[in-house]
């Protein structure tokens, strides 16, 4: 664990330390695109992000690589090296898109090559256990297929939740956080080593998230782009496929009995393998929605628009953050409720807990200007926006004010609007300029 640890942290290091210079590397270029009609932000924002990424993901992968206890994923699996082979295809794509915009079929084909890519170093699906049949092996153009349509999926639907600050490296991290610790488990639990590389990439991709969110966060600084978000797709499905293509499910012996029996028992603890986008469940909802929405108008898949589920929760009332916050709240329900689901399926407290957190979840959906505001004992630590107002007194109108300031002047006695006000004499001043008395 603690090398993983060190992992993380220096990627998250790298991320950050590099977001800067990137930033100001992306105004020098001009990678600052003009307010398109769906954005949410008010003024231009550099991109690029996804290059501080992606030096943070190639300095996580080397020093796993200098530790003892990781080292031996690089010299027993190739799926390292193949993570790193598509994911630089893919950033290359999202680097040039973010300062040429290129066209949506494009981006598609190039991912697809991505995944193909990996595919063709190991890093596939090579069987799936299927309740009530048992382990259902692969074939190979099956298994390119399956693998290739996940990538394609799960890239897409990260690329369409980046609409709001913080949104999709937030969402990304939580989701890895849950995919995280059932790897881990599998690898330190179950000692199968074949889930090592996966527990290693989803570190790292916490990493990423974690050192680019402090610039991305409302009102952001930098965003990530097709760069980034392409990128951590990439990632986050290879880690799901990584998992689901090497570890043999029989090596687990969680049940006893047939295989058949076996493998539909253990179902809840392979809905993260066979599924991972039961983990990132939200931009899938978001991406099949938008897809149906814009078919249904007869647009195109990949035409922009503004009705995505961020925008609806802007919509309805929702501030930046709050909007942020209900999707950070939704991902970590989902993603966090299915791992707990995987390790006790047969614990009913777990679908109690569920139920109520989905319960407050849809309380805060329904309440869109509430304001909580702390007491006044906690004022002195609690953000500005969460104190009480102090009431500002209302200005007086103009008139009245006028009126009190005739009454402060004193006219002498002989004096009028038509003459000079004061105590200087008229005459006195003629005679200072040179006026005949």
């Amino acid at each position: 664990m603690r090398d993983y640890l060190l992992t993380l942290c220096v990627t998250a290091a790298v991320t950050y330390l590099l977001t800067g210079p990137v930033r100001k590397f992306a105004i020098a270029t001009g990678a600052m695109p003009e307010i398109r009609a769906r954005d949410v932000h008010r003024e231009p924002t550099p991109r690029l992000g996804g290059i501080a990424m992606f030096f943070g993901l190639c300095a996580g992968l080397l020093v796993a690589d200098h530790l003892q206890n990781l080292n031996s994923v690089f010299e027993q699996s190739n799926e390292p090296r193949a993570l790193l082979s598509g994911a630089a295809l893919i950033w290359l794509i999202g680097v040039l898109d973010d300062k040429f915009e290129l066209d949506a079929l494009i981006k598609l084909g190039a991912q697809m090559i991505s995944a193909g890519v990996m595919v063709a170093q190991g890093l596939t699906i090579l069987w799936l256990p299927i309740p009530g049949v048992g382990t259902v092996a692969l074939t190979q153009w099956q298994g390119t297929l399956l693998t290739v349509a996940l990538v394609v999926l799960t890239i897409n639907a990260v690329n369409f939740v980046d609409g709001l600050d913080g949104l999709a490296a937030g969402m990304v991290c939580i989701a890895t956080g849950a995919f995280f610790l059932y790897a881990y488990r599998l690898w330190y639990g179950y000692t199968i080593e074949a889930a090592a590389p996966a527990t290693l990439f989803a570190a790292i991709l916490m990493g990423m998230c974690l050192g680019f969110l402090p610039h991305n966060m409302h009102p952001a600084r930098i965003f990530m782009g097709d760069s980034g978000s392409m990128l951590i797709g990439l990632i986050l499905a290879a880690s799901a496929i990584s998992i689901t293509g090497q570890v043999d499910p029989d090596t687990l012996k969680i049940f006893e009995g047939s295989t058949r029996e076996a493998t539909h028992a253990a179902l809840p603890v392979f809905i993260p393998l066979i599924l991972p986008l039961t983990i990132i469940a939200i931009p899938m909802t978001d991406l099949v929605l938008a897809i149906v929405r814009r078919t249904w108008k007869g647009q195109s898949p990949f035409a922009a628009d503004r009705g995505h589920l961020h925008h609806r929760l802007l919509e309805i009332g929702h501030s930046h953050s709050r909007a942020v916050l209900i999707m950070y709240f939704w991902s970590a329900l989902i993603a966090f409720g299915t791992l707990a689901y995987s390790v006790h399926s047969t614990s009913m407290w777990i679908v109690l807990v569920i139920t109520v957190l989905s319960a407050i979840g849809l309380v805060l959906l329904l309440l869109p200007r509430f304001s909580p505001r702390a007491p006044r004992w906690a004022e002195a630590v609690v953000p500005p926006r969460y104190r009480r107002r102090k009431p500002v007194p209302e200005p007086e109108p103009e008139h009245a004010m006028a009126a009190e300031e005739e009454e402060r002047v004193p006219v002498p006695a002989g004096l009028h609007g038509s003459t000079a006000i004061g105590h200087r004499s008229r005459f006195s001043d003629r005679r200072k300029a040179g006026t005949p008395s």
